[in-house]
């Protein structure tokens, strides 16, 4: 397993990350995950549309409902074309409930809770924390990643702006 050191911090803490650096132009790692229902969810559920996948630490932080929220906002303007789907280590059952507190209904959020499968496949994984780094990945229909914003403080938003116009280039 490759390990980054000083990719990202907490606090102003390093961190090491676990997994490979993933960037443009890379097709997209395959990954397995949870939906709110339990059921699987994969890289081949996301074929055939531009699909933001923001990982973050967890829906319960002050950040991570934020920037849910706005994603949120933001699918509902983008249209059908695009998917969103935010991952956290969070339990399916806690974000489903976040999400209905939330009323999220236009992302997507799954859990790496059981494997860690996403966060290993693109390099997210904070060692010793088993927590997911604060990232954006954007992938266009074809499974290739467009656009990779790895934010170095975890307790930051991200540039949504270079997010939304990493997806339009793409739509």
């Amino acid at each position: 397993m490759n390990k980054r050191d000083n990719v990202v911090t907490f606090l102003g803490n390093p961190l090491t990350l676990l997994g490979p650096e993933i960037s443009v132009g890379m097709t997209a790692p395959d990954f397995s995950v949870v939906d709110n229902d339990l059921s699987p969810v994969t890289l081949a559920d996301l074929a055939g549309k531009v699909t933001i996948i923001s990982a973050v630490p967890s829906l319960d932080t002050p950040v991570c409902d934020m920037e849910t929220r706005r994603f949120n906002q933001e699918a509902q303007a983008l249209g059908d074309k695009v998917k969103v789907l935010t991952v956290s280590m969070d339990l399916p059952f806690a974000q489903k409930r976040w999400c209905g507190n939330a009323g999220v209904q236009n992302v997507q959020t799954v859990s790496d809770y059981q494997t860690a499968s996403f966060g290993q496949a693109y390099g997210v994984l904070v060692e010793g924390l088993r927590l997911l780094a604060r990232a954006i990945f954007v992938l266009d229909a074809k499974g290739k990643v467009a656009y990779v914003q790895m934010v170095p403080e975890m307790t930051h938003e991200p540039n949504y702006a270079a997010v939304l116009n990493a997806v339009k280039n793409l739509l």
